[in-house]
């Protein structure tokens, strides 16, 4: 049974296992340092069809069969599949999986949902609900920067603040038996909003719900940061990243080098324009299913807290002016069980 630690954090006494994982990005995230460790770099970033929103259906679609392929299992295995996206209704999500015919419980956490839905699955394999459920998300840039910000022909110019949502998609299959990495802890987060309004500084809005969880994990766990071998976040970027050590360290929490953010590492800000970094669901999504999980299976790393942050908010609220509140779930991962 899972057991509640501390104030916040839930720790499964027998943590689910990784069966499966895949992830799927565009051409601008195949240009980037982690192209090596995809599996499937799509040039096409339509993926054949003819809308952007269609296109993210697609995207999750290929994500989910190719996870499914890894872990060898049918959609008629998986018990229960958690996921969402950015767009309105997460239409990416329910028009890109209706077909799998598997019981599926939509998400909307913005940029944490990799995150959420990992926990989620998690906490229904431990607790005997599901023999095996999938977590699953994606963003797709053309899709998202026309939802939220302005149409593509626009060309307008982008803050230094600014970060660059990632076409991507991952996907990981949790079941209660496997060789590993498991899912040992889940701090699920809460709602922070300190004020910030401007929607071209996500980082910024972001940094504060993370701070917050991290705390929180920290103070349940009585574990210090250099307990992991990676403390990652989802798409804080760069402004978000430095703000998240001076939170922290202001509460005397000091983040190492073990420390990295998703955002900063799926592009190379030298060499791509991408301003402060990646951002979008899949952002986080696909550098957990590549680079993250790849080092976990090969021995690289053994302890990860991995962190998705997320704002909620939409168009018309930031219309009317209001302030931007975030949210960050984390779960420890680990080679042991």
């Amino acid at each position: 049974m899972a057991t509640r630690v501390g104030r916040y954090t839930i720790r499964l006494d027998q943590p689910p296992s990784v069966m499966g994982y895949a992830s799927v990005v565009g051409k601008k995230e195949g240009e980037g340092p982690l192209a090596d460790e995809f599996d499937q770099i799509e040039e096409d970033t339509t993926f054949g069809e003819k809308t952007w929103e269609k296109a993210e259906s697609r995207l999750q679609n290929t994500t989910l069969n190719k996870a499914l392929g890894k872990a060898d299992i049918t959609p008629g295995t998986v018990d229960i599949i958690f996921a969402g996206d950015l767009l309105n209704q997460c239409i990416g999500t329910s028009y890109g999986l209706r077909e799998f015919g598997i019981p599926f419980a939509g998400l909307y956490g913005a940029c944490s949902t990799m995150a959420e839905s990992l926990a989620m699955a998690a906490v229904f394999v431990e607790g005997g609900f599901a023999n095996v459920a999938a977590a699953l998300t994606s963003s797709h840039f053309c899709s998202a920067e026309r939802q939220y910000r302005l149409p593509l022909e626009y060309g307008g110019q982008r803050a230094p603040s600014a970060q660059w949502t990632v076409t991507g998609s991952g996907a990981v299959i949790l079941g209660r038996e496997g060789d590993g990495p498991y899912a040992r802890e889940l701090t699920f987060g809460r709602m922070v909003d300190l004020g910030i309004k401007d929607q071209s500084n996500m980082g910024a809005a972001m940094a504060p719900a993370a701070a917050d969880t991290l705390q929180h994990y920290f103070d349940d766990t009585g574990v210090s940061p250099d307990r992991f071998d990676l403390i990652v976040t989802g798409d804080l970027g760069a402004v978000g990243s430095n703000l998240l050590r001076e939170l922290l360290q202001k509460e005397g929490v000091t983040l190492g080098e073990n420390y990295n953010d998703c955002g900063l590492m799926i592009y190379d800000r030298d060499r791509q324009d991408v301003h402060a970094g990646g951002s979008g669901c899949g952002c986080a999504a696909s550098v957990l299913c590549s680079h993250i999980l790849n080092n976990m299976k090969s021995g690289h790393l053994h302890e990860v807290l991995f962190m998705a942050t997320g704002v909620l908010m939409s168009p018309l609220s930031v219309q009317q002016g209001q302030s931007i509140p975030s949210v960050a779930h984390a779960v420890h991962l680990s080679t042991s069980r």
